[in-house]
């Protein structure tokens, strides 16, 4: 893995605003993920949106919102693209970027992609990783996880996979919280909070949802200014991490966090020098390499020497998205961050990591 020549492009190429959205929308089973998607297809800010679903049935859509329809993909009344996964992921996304492109299906402008209840979403952010093709064509703008509060608390004890969909979530959705009870609400939204407390937790009330929560997810554009990576980031200033770190351990150890919970690590490592690509990549080798499979999700800003302006960063278990260099003077804070939601690893471990290969590299 280098990341140092994959950074470099041209200044009037916008590698983030030229390419598709894609959001990734998972939860477990029964966490209203079909709803939330219904919801969203009647809204007129998705009118020019592509689904991607593993099963056309289970998304349930009004037949009177279906105007036409293929083998594969459903065109319906209000403008969105859905599309059946019957392939895999890589051959879906570039079929219809191909069909876009010849004007067969609509002029798509974002893709949602749902998971199945089980499914782990980390391989479907490898495919936007690794493949070159369509790395040239869409982009990860974030995941978005749905947790039921009626059965939430009882998967996050039980289920694994319930735990890693919240622990790389961007934004966290609790569900199902007009049948719930407000202290079940509260205590689920506190646990997910100190899983995860670099996502963004939101309600949905029998799937109504802004979609602007959704939207935006992750930097834009090249241009993208300081508020925009610090809603991405949602980090806090390392002056209050200490306070707030203090308060995860407690939640954490408290009753009602679970087992699989207490393996999973966050926290946002800040630097007051700029990186070197020699020294980025020897730190970051040598973490995906000793701990790869338990290095579940990493983004960050980060200051390299000799770049034009900030780069962003991001990675989920041993791969990388080619990194891009946002344009400079737009990110007014000198210092660099990256954000680890990592599976039993100390966050000791990596400050030294990478401590330790700076001093070697200095």
């Amino acid at each position: 893995m280098s990341l140092a020549a994959t950074s470099r492009t041209s200044a009037t190429t916008d590698l983030l605003a030229s390419r598709l959205p894609v959001t990734v929308i998972t939860g477990f089973l029964g966490s209203g993920k079909t709803t939330l998607l219904r919801r969203l297809l009647r809204h007129p800010a998705m009118s020019r949106a592509a689904i991607i679903i593993n099963e056309f049935g289970d998304v349930a859509i009004d037949h009177e919102l279906v105007a036409a329809s293929s083998e594969q993909t459903t065109l319906l009344s209000n403008g969105c693209l859905c599309c059946t996964l019957r392939t895999d992921l890589q051959e879906t996304l570039r079929e219809l970027f191909v069909k876009r492109r010849a004007g067969e299906v609509i002029d798509f402008d974002r893709v949602f992609v749902e998971t199945s209840g089980l499914a782990d979403p980390i391989p479907v952010l490898h495919t936007l990783q690794t493949d070159g093709l369509l790395g040239a064509q869409y982009r990860l703008n974030g995941v978005v996880t749905l947790v039921d509060a009626v059965n939430g608390m009882g998967q996050l004890d039980t289920m694994p996979e319930a735990v890693k969909q919240a622990a790389v979530a961007d934004r966290l959705v609790i569900t199902k919280t007009d049948i719930a009870d407000c202290d079940s609400v509260d205590r689920l939204q506190q646990r997910l909070k100190a899983m995860n407390p670099f996502a963004l937790i939101t309600m949905a009330v029998d799937g109504e949802l802004d979609p602007a929560l959704l939207d935006n997810i992750g930097p834009q554009s090249v241009a993208a200014r300081s508020e925009e990576l610090g809603r991405w980031m949602n980090v806090t200033s390392p002056e209050s991490r200490r306070a707030g770190e203090a308060a995860y351990l407690r939640e954490r150890s408290a009753p009602g966090a679970g087992a699989h919970d207490a393996a999973i690590h966050s926290f946002c490592l800040w630097f007051d020098k700029p990186f070197t690509w020699d020294g980025l990549n020897a730190a970051l080798q040598a973490l995906t390499s000793l701990r790869g499979p338990d290095l579940l999700r990493v983004k960050g800003i980060v200051h390299v020497t000799g770049e034009r302006g900030p780069v962003v960063l991001q990675g989920a278990q041993h791969v990388f998205h080619p990194p891009v260099t946002l344009e400079s003077g737009q990110y007014t804070d000198p210092r660099s961050r990256i954000v680890f939601i990592v599976r039993n690893i100390a966050r000791e471990s990596i400050e030294n990591l990478f401590a330790a290969i700076g001093a070697l590299r200095s």
